[in-house]
């Protein structure tokens, strides 16, 4: 945990399910039947899935409520705003949809009161109470003004009631002085670092807060929009998309642009640089090396030691956009205090192939990760058939799967 992070309370939910403040619905006591064919995924034995709604837009990322109902942020594809799902039979399948506010988002988090929804350059809530799928009330601007041009999309992630932490992605692909063209050196020092390419912190509380209100927790992040907290501490890990065009602008080998740099899961300190756009990291020499823009040659560290290795690597270009620590008990043992994480897949490993559409799990012991890595849901067709985006986990400890250009989610039970 690090020494900044506020000690709020950190089991309110279960709290306020005992008092009999929040759980006003009741929640189904079986898993719901699965679809043939675990709805086109391939899963570890013992789980199969069923595909909560599909026709949905562009859902990014995606919370769900204590009583089930499931909410989901909407970029501009899919009309913009909240999704929200209610499934009134209990057979798993969403047979009521809801949309409102405006907005193209990708961030989205449930809090004490408020449902938080992080759109390109400003993040709001809206007043919710426990068993309603719409807000009561207009929503409140917490943050306005954010940076939105480049990597845009933020997420976002809620401590308490007092803290809200967002990724706020980098405007360039290296902080080039003509951004990926070939050749073109880096800016130095990095201008974009001030306000971009980082986590923020602000308050939860406070209305119309602006970049110069927050605290930047930690740099040296390209686009790390992924954003989660560990349970039980607060602790912010991201997952990083790192960048691109090593061949087209440097030169690199076809096998180098495809497989460097990784994609990286960052466990966020305070006051941690991990090294973008100075320095990226080579998987198959396991440390941070100098980016060609800044004179590298692909084997220098440089300037790079001392920045912060990942807590994970994971291979090049598979765009991680969600994160979620499995804190159910539906799911056997081995996955508690693990963390899951949506791959959307890549672009840009040609002339090889395109690679990443999947969920992995990364097992974590004495709230570290122990190094691996395995997958959890691919899917059984075509590569392209799931582009996940975000995860959550349900009351009853289902995991929740969204997908932007699937325009589905589905639901995951083990059995």
């Amino acid at each position: 945990m690090s020494r900044s992070t506020p000690d709020f309370p950190r089991n309110w939910l279960a709290s306020a399910l005992i008092s009999g403040l929040v759980l006003l619905a009741p929640l189904p006591a079986d898993p719901p039947q699965c679809d043939p064919g675990n709805a086109g995924f391939t899963l570890p034995a013992g789980f199969c899935a069923v595909l909560v709604g599909d026709s949905l837009g562009a859902v990014r990322h995606l919370v769900v409520a204590p009583n089930g109902d499931v909410f989901a942020a909407l970029n501009s594809r899919g009309g913009g705003g909240i999704l929200a799902l209610r499934d009134t039979n209990r057979d798993g399948r969403a047979d009521i949809r809801k949309q409102f506010g405006p907005g193209s988002g990708s961030g989205i988090a449930l809090g004490q009161g408020y449902l938080y929804f992080a759109m390109n350059d400003r993040i709001v809530r809206y007043p919710w109470a426990p068993g309603q799928l719409e807000p009561v009330g207009e929503p409140e601007t917490l943050v306005q003004g954010l940076p939105s041009d480049g990597h845009g999309s933020k997420g976002i992630a809620v401590w308490g009631d007092s803290v809200l932490y967002t990724s706020i992605g980098s405007r360039s692909n290296s902080c080039q002085q003509a951004d990926r063209q070939a050749h073109s050196p880096g800016i130095d020092p990095c201008e974009e670092l001030a306000t971009r390419g980082g986590i923020w912190r602000f308050s939860a509380r406070r209305l119309n807060q602006t970049m110069a209100d927050g605290h930047r927790v930690a740099t040296g992040m390209r686009n790390p929009m992924a954003v989660a907290l560990q349970p039980g501490t607060g602790v912010v890990f991201a997952g990083m998309n790192g960048r691109d065009q090593l061949s087209a602008n440097w030169g690199y080998s076809d096998q180098d642009n495809a497989e460097k740099p990784a994609e990286e899961l960052l466990r966020v300190e305070e006051g941690a640089d991990y090294g973008w756009p100075y320095c990226y990291y080579d998987p198959a020499a396991k440390k941070r090396v100098l980016a060609p823009e800044y004179g590298g040659d692909g084997r220098e560290v440089g300037r790079c030691a001392g920045k912060r290795d990942p807590e994970v690597a994971f291979p090049a270009h598979w765009a991680p956009l969600g994160v979620r620590f499995y804190d159910g008990t539906m799911f056997p043992a081995s996955y508690r205090g693990g963390a899951f994480i949506a791959f959307h897949g890549s672009w840009n490993r040609a002339p090889l192939p395109q690679q990443g559409y999947r969920v992995v799990f990364v097992p974590f012991r004495n709230g570290r990760a122990t190094g691996g890595w395995t997958d959890f849901a691919v899917p059984t067709s075509s590569p392209t058939a799931l582009r996940p985006t975000g995860l959550a986990v349900g009351p009853d400890g289902s995991l929740y799967i969204s997908a932007d250009a699937n325009g589905k989610i589905w639901r995951v039970v083990a059995r």
